[in-house]
């Protein structure tokens, strides 16, 4: 009997002890669903996942399909400091609660099907860089949160991937107020000058092709800073990759 059928058999007992005491739930409402890390079929037809068509660069999706290659006016009139935006779905419900319970519930558990959801969504891109890194916490934000949740997501694509994480490359060297509840002009000013690469990891960078990740996109402030600073290092190419994205309508 192979090992891997053999384990399953073995733990099966267990796993059912444990639905008994822990029912499967939608990680979203909590209603009883048939296994875990799943969504009830409620919440499931509320997310909103980005398809094409949209714009190459900043990935803001057309109402219709305007053909290959098309930018959106924000990005030929703004072009940002990396070379293309993807995101797997909008910021409204169930997503947002997918995003709170990983960031503020300790619900590392989602991260793995998030994580598959960007993959899918990131066109390609993963598949054809050199390396993922995660948008950095302060050390002091860690210390009081715990984990970074662009770093769970990160780590998920990699092991997803099979491709290189770099967890300790792109630092955060100021720490920061929240962004949230920041306009746009506010959020870019609270990030400016607060990433640095690390010492001797300059080669982590220089000609790469690299995968940005964070877990929600709003005004992209905190991304383009950061972005800034691989390209200034000498990244060849830079996707920002996030779950969500604050958008509601569509171009």
């Amino acid at each position: 009997m192979p090992a891997e059928l053999n384990g399953a058999l073995l733990t099966r007992p267990f796993q059912l002890v444990a639905d008994l005491v822990y029912p499967p739930g939608c990680v979203v409402c909590g209603v009883t669903t048939g296994r875990h890390s799943g969504l009830c079929p409620t919440c499931w037809s509320g997310l909103r996942f980005i398809e094409r068509p949209y714009c190459e660069v900043l990935g803001v999706p057309f109402s219709h399909d305007l053909g290959s290659g098309i930018l959106s006016a924000e990005a030929i009139a703004n072009p940002p400091p990396f070379d293309r935006l993807r995101s797997a779905a909008f910021h409204d419900e169930p997503v947002r609660q997918l995003v709170h319970g990983l960031k503020y519930r300790d619900r590392t558990d989602l991260a793995p099907m998030m994580a598959g959801w960007m993959l899918r969504a990131s066109d390609g891109m993963v598949e054809r860089c050199d390396a993922i890194l995660p948008v950095p916490l302060h050390r002091s934000r860690m210390f009081s949160r715990k984990f970074n949740q662009a770093a769970e997501l990160a780590r998920h694509l990699a092991q997803q991937s099979g491709k290189a994480l770099l967890p300790a490359t792109l630092l955060r060297i100021k720490r920061t107020r929240p962004q949230v509840g920041l306009g746009a002009k506010a959020r870019e000013e609270n990030v400016r000058g607060v990433f640095a690469i690390a010492k001797a990891r300059d080669n982590d960078v220089f000609g790469k092709r690299l995968v940005l990740v964070d877990d929600v996109y709003t005004t992209g402030a905190t991304v383009a800073a950061a972005a800034r600073v691989l390209r200034k290092e000498g990244a060849a190419d830079i996707t920002v990759l996030t779950f969500a994205r604050a958008l509601s309508e569509t171009i």
